[in-house]
């Protein structure tokens, strides 16, 4: 349950109404809010943040990926199936193989800005 707004502007002494009133227009919706930060929680696991690195450097099937990570199929498996439904990873078949890429541009320029903010 999310905590409950008040809007009675006397309970703060030094507010600036206009630049508060500005920003909360420009505020995103709670419910985008919410699908950001679940976003965000799929970078939460290292495994995952391992799988999309790689598939940053290049497209790649599970067996190889398994392989580079030293991760087991099953578990690489099941970690893009996450990043699958979460739409940062897309797949192709060729045959009965299945290989897997970054989704689109978006994935990559978090992962290089991610990646450049912690190297600062």
């Amino acid at each position: 349950m999310e905590p409950k707004q008040s809007t009675d502007q006397s309970n703060y002494m030094h507010a600036n109404v206009a630049l508060v009133n500005d920003v909360r227009q420009k505020l995103p919706t709670n419910d985008v809010l919410y699908d950001l930060s679940e976003l965000f929680k799929i970078f939460g696991e290292p495994s995952r943040i391992k799988i999309l690195y790689v598939l940053l450097e290049s497209e790649m099937c599970v067996c190889d990926i398994a392989q580079l990570l030293n991760m087991s199929q099953s578990a690489v498996s099941h970690q893009l199936r996450i990043l699958k439904r979460s739409r940062l990873v897309k797949f192709r078949k060729e045959g009965k193989t299945v290989f897997y890429a970054l989704a689109d541009e978006h994935v990559f320029t978090i992962l290089s800005q991610g990646l450049e903010h912690i190297s600062e």
